[in-house]
């Protein structure tokens, strides 16, 4: 079957360990975008963070999607509007906001255009997210934040070891109400139930009407699982950890070797 729409991650898969996009990604995807396959950008970050990648490919068309936030989001590449969306309540907020404080881990919470911490001693993970992405980050007491706010994600973040040994704590019931997963070994990201990229590419798929045989998807962490798991070609990056590794149907070479750009070119 001949491949329609191409799921990409971002970090680990689509850029290189120096977040950069190399010469041949770029002309692999532009490329295979300039012949009618759609390839859509699928990751965690928010939508600022992923703008200059659209431009980049010239992927910023009305006809293009990104998904953003996990699957929170699903947005118009040339605009940010958003087609689909599943967002955390305040409650939600204020229950993981002290679930942190009760594991000892630091926190963050994004709108669709800020990022927030409650953390006196902000995580240098929460700023390496901000500089990373560009999402302009903000501290605030849980007291005086906006309870109208609501939220594409939550995180609790912080060095690889304590952040399983919290991860370890966390109640059972929880992992049936959200979505919870990692995005990398210091962050764990959790969103509405209904929200992560392979629900969100089935919703593109079925726009286009595209079946999923049809679909590839190409990532790296436990964050890519669903839309890996969905995707008619399921391809895995070769940094990427083990359970991903053995979910995926096919293995490309690692993101320092241009591991997209073979992936593409071997399936299209």
């Amino acid at each position: 079957m001949t491949i329609k729409l191409i799921a990409i991650d971002i970090d680990g898969t689509l850029l290189n360990p120096r977040n950069e996009l190399t010469p041949q990604v770029k002309k692999v995807i532009k490329r295979v975008n300039n012949t009618g396959v759609k390839v859509v950008l699928a990751t965690g970050r928010p939508f600022v963070g992923v703008e200059s990648y659209l431009n980049e490919l010239d992927l910023q068309k009305d006809d293009e999607y990104c998904i953003t936030n996990n699957g929170s989001l699903i947005q118009k590449t040339i605009s940010g509007e958003c087609l689909f969306e599943v967002l955390l309540s305040f409650d939600d907020y204020l229950y993981f906001e002290k679930l942190s404080r009760i594991l000892g881990v630091h926190f963050q919470a994004l709108t669709k255009t800020e990022m927030f911490t409650s953390n006196r001693n902000i995580s240098k993970y929460t700023v390496h997210e901000a500089w990373m992405t560009g999402i302009p980050l903000r501290y605030c007491s849980v007291g005086n934040m906006d309870r109208a706010l609501t939220f594409p994600k939550v995180m609790m973040l912080d060095p690889p070891d304590r952040l399983d040994a919290a991860i370890a704590r966390i109640p059972e019931k929880v992992f049936q109400k959200y979505t919870i997963m990692k995005s990398s070994p210091y962050y764990l990201e959790i969103l509405d139930k209904r929200a992560n990229k392979g629900a969100a590419v089935r919703f593109i798929a079925e726009i286009l009407g595209y079946s999923r045989s049809e679909i590839m998807a190409i990532g790296d962490q436990e964050n890519d699982l669903a839309m890996l798991e969905y995707a008619g070609t399921s391809i895995a990056m070769g940094n990427s950890i083990s359970r991903v590794k053995s979910v995926a149907k096919f293995l490309t070479k690692s993101n320092e070797e241009d591991g997209v750009a073979l992936a593409i070119e071997s399936f299209t």
